[in-house]
């Protein structure tokens, strides 16, 4: 009989057995790829948003704190700085482009961004339907917001107050659908774009209460942020320490506070990926005291195949071959449930973090392509299997005939 058909069958001898070897090594092993591809697309999520931004400007306060606010939209932004002044910086001569952003609203907690044509630009962003926004109140849906929120261009809707859902709505000052997004995988994906004059507008109209205090807000008028692209590299030496020493503004350099992040990250799942590897040693260990036990139990298979001709080398590579069934078994489980959490991590997380590890949330897309990542997790499913057996194949390999039914007999 063929060597890998006896080693299944003597696998599912004792299916409670089996199934359990290898419903331990699929946790491991899917417990490992799931951080490891988690942790390789928030990566590629973090540097695909931050592409081209050479730096942001905002409020005094944490310059992590301005970049996961203004380009990851993942905080709450230190304050909002003066219009007047943003203006100004434009007219550096090291600025290429600035790009304001202003929030303050939200839309079933995907955030609202008043903002000019030039960011959904700055990202390569294309209309799936309808049109770009040409006056204020009119608004184009990210992919994802659309998706959720099941609006399609000319419906109406209402912004609500603050950066997360539950604040009060603002039900005099409606949205006009003009657009909606082609998702992208990135941060587009999970905002509601307008001109900045709508955030104004909204807010004026709240606290207004005549002509006058109009035109009070209007020469107060205020954004929240601006992304920068410098003229040269040469500027990242000097321009963030002239705007944090000479004006009233932070500024932080977006590829600076993106080592930092990744490094705090890096903690974490350091941490997650030794609780993983920890998991899958006891499901080795359980594999190796299964193969073992079934050295001891099988003696009068194993004496009466070594007296029809088989080998030393053929029994230890019966075992082998058995890990190696419950290691593959387990492998492609790992697998599967680890890309099964990916797609459905979209639809646990809250609206404004899925996007980062899951690409673009809500598509509900199997993973078309393998991530080089994963390779990982079959080679050392392989490893684990070859240590497991390696002891009891050793020892039948070592067995002669006379000793394996003397065993038996006993």
């Amino acid at each position: 009989m063929n060597l890998f058909v006896l080693s299944w069958k003597y696998t599912w001898s004792k299916p409670l057995s089996a199934v359990l070897n290898v419903l331990m090594l699929a946790l491991g092993l899917g417990a490992l790829a799931f951080i490891l591809l988690a942790q390789q697309r928030l990566t590629d999520a973090l540097e695909r948003d931050v592409a081209g931004i050479d730096m942001v400007v905002g409020a005094k306060g944490s310059p992590l704190q301005l970049i996961l606010a203004g380009i990851y939209h993942l905080d709450v932004p230190p304050g909002n700085i003066a219009l007047a002044d943003v203006q100004a910086l434009a007219q550096h001569p090291q600025v290429a482009q600035l790009v304001p952003l202003s929030l303050g609203d939200n839309l079933g907690g995907y955030r609202i961004v008043g903002t000019t044509p030039d960011y959904p630009a700055w990202y390569g962003g294309q209309l799936a339907q309808g049109r770009w926004w040409q006056q204020p109140m009119q608004a184009v849906l990210g992919a994802e917001v659309a998706q959720r929120t099941r609006l399609k261009p000319g419906d109406r809707f209402a912004g609500l107050h603050g950066l997360g859902a539950g604040g009060h709505t603002h039900g005099d000052q409606l949205y006009s659908v003009t657009g909606i997004l082609q998702a992208n995988g990135g941060v587009l994906d999970r905002l509601v774009l307008t001109a900045t004059e709508s955030v104004w507008r909204v807010h004026e109209e709240a606290v207004a209460l005549d002509d006058d205090d109009r035109a009070e807000l209007e020469a107060d008028r205020e954004v929240t942020l601006a992304l920068i692209r410098y003229n040269t590299p040469l500027a990242a030496a000097s321009f963030p320490r002239w705007v944090n020493t000479t004006t009233g503004m932070q500024a932080a350099a977006p590829a600076q506070e993106l080592s930092r992040l990744l490094r705090l990250l890096g903690t974490g799942t350091d941490v997650l990926q030794a609780m993983g590897a920890a998991l899958l040693g006891v499901a080795g260990l359980s594999v190796f005291m299964a193969l073992w036990q079934a050295v001891r139990e099988r003696r009068a298979d194993l004496a009466m195949l070594r007296m029809l001709g088989a080998g030393p080398w053929r029994l230890a590579a019966l075992l082998l071959a058995e890990s190696l069934w419950l290691a593959t078994l387990a492998c492609v489980l790992g697998l599967a449930l680890a890309q099964g959490l990916m797609v459905a991590l979209p639809w646990l997380l809250q609206a404004e973090a899925a996007g980062l590890v899951a690409g673009s949330a809500g598509q509900g897309a199997w993973p078309g392509a393998w991530p080089g990542v994963l390779w990982s997790v079959p080679a050392l499913a392989l490893v684990v299997a070859l240590l497991s057996a390696a002891l009891p194949a050793w020892g039948a390999y070592r067995a002669d005939v006379a000793t394996l039914l003397r065993g038996d007999a006993a």
